[in-house]
């Protein structure tokens, strides 16, 4: 039996940053230039259209990344709903 290929093209670093979609806050696991999963409590479908917001505290001062993106798996977890998104835009701006 041959292993599954890894699906995931860009490289993925490991990190906690606050997300917000919609009303819920949640938590990033790891974040890559094309994807992001996170953690939160909200229930979403494989192919529903998201936008979110990812906090990232620098050394000056706060970077609000807005998202928008594809969910592209879901899995339960005991803290709520893991969710793998496809990130197809991106705005940068700074608080």
């Amino acid at each position: 039996m041959v292993a599954d290929r890894e699906k995931r093209k860009g490289e993925r670093v490991c990190t906690a940053l606050p997300v917000a979609l919609g009303g819920t806050m949640g938590v990033t696991r790891d974040v890559s230039a094309s994807g992001v999963y996170f953690e939160m409590d909200t229930l979403l479908a494989v192919g529903s259209l998201v936008r979110f917001t990812v906090e990232v505290a620098t050394p000056a001062r706060k970077m609000i990344l807005n998202c928008e993106g594809d969910v592209v798996r879901t899995e339960a977890r005991d803290t709520g709903m893991g969710l793998a998104v496809r990130i197809t835009d991106w705005v940068m701006r700074f608080a």
